[in-house]
């Protein structure tokens, strides 16, 4: 496999820096889109204080099955201008658009043949594009079926629980505290704001918010994937029925045993106190083997197919 430098042009010319990870071999190539979670993440998944590196095995893998991967830099990240901060999240999903239709005019890449991968918020985005004409599959890392804020609402909820014993005779005082802080960001209109003392990315949570993703997941006209672990303390895994029930075509779920939202597995008990530790280990590597197995049939497939039918045309 071999990495080249990619550039997206954004709706509004901004240049979201990349990377193309090809296949060893001529292309073109099926290929995915990787989307990654919230906040300033670059390409591979990470901040300067949270590394997800998730990209880098989810591509050699891919790669290693035929399939070429694209990532690129957040607005405000690595060497994507801007400022994270008064991004919203229209415009991560707008700039997630922009990415598979440049995925879809690379000369290396096979525009029948394109699935997108989303974690977190990446896969609130992925839904979105479920119905695009230039894709073919989406797996769904981690993502919801509901509207935003009773999405975030679930997550406060059941970060709560993981506290310890003392911290949870202040829960109380804490969800008052979070509901006059969720009242203040709503009441906000501009980009950023400042929310007890911190800089918020106001815009983002306002949309984010306001956003569904059950519409999203009714318009799309693709085979899903969607899978969650079941200690992940961020997103509710029982969204995995309604995913099913919601999208119209195939749609196959899976909630994986002791998944958390890291992608990696704890069979301890999990909280946020556990991060910094699943953190310093790989992302599982059955789940990055269910991720290439599925795509493979679904891209890889698609290829063949229409390979053949054009070979059968040409005589």
């Amino acid at each position: 496999m071999r990495d080249i430098d990619m550039a997206v042009i954004a709706d509004d010319a901004v240049a979201l820096t990349g990377t193309l990870t090809l296949p060893a071999g001529p292309g073109p190539h099926p290929a995915v889109l990787l989307l990654h979670g919230s906040g300033p993440l670059d390409r591979e998944g990470n901040t300067a204080k949270v590394r997800m590196n998730l990209a880098e095995p989810l591509a050699t893998a891919l790669a290693a099955a035929g399939i070429a991967v694209l990532r690129y830099d957040r607005r405000g990240t690595g060497g994507t201008p801007g400022d994270w901060r008064a991004t919203g999240f229209t415009d991560n999903r707008n700039d997630a658009a922009a990415a598979v239709r440049a995925l879809a005019a690379q000369p290396c890449v096979r525009a029948d043949a394109i699935g997108v991968i989303g974690h977190s918020e990446g896969a609130l985005h992925a839904m979105s594009l479920g119905a695009l004409p230039d894709v073919t599959a989406l797996v769904l890392l981690a993502g919801y079926a509901r509207g935003g804020e009773e999405a975030l609402r679930w997550q406060a909820r059941s970060l709560a629980r993981g506290l310890p014993a003392p911290l949870r005779l202040l829960l109380p005082a804490l969800r008052a505290l979070g509901n006059r802080q969720i009242a203040r960001i709503k009441s906000t209109t501009t980009d950023v704001a400042r929310v007890a003392g911190i800089a918020m990315n106001a815009r983002w949570t306002r949309e984010m918010f306001r956003h569904d993703t059950r519409k999203d997941l009714a318009a799309v006209r693709v085979p899903v994937l969607a899978l969650t672990g079941d200690k992940d303390i961020q997103v509710d895994p029982g969204d995995l029925a309604e995913i099913r029930r919601l999208v119209p075509g195939e749609a196959e779920v899976h909630r994986i045993p002791h998944l958390t939202h890291l992608l990696r597995r704890d069979p301890g008990q999990h909280s946020m106190r556990s991060y910094r530790r699943l953190l310093r280990e790989p992302v599982d590597p059955d789940l990055l083997t269910q991720i290439t197995d599925w795509l493979s049939h679904q891209l890889l497939g698609t290829a063949r197919q229409l390979g053949n039918a054009q070979r059968v045309s040409a005589s």
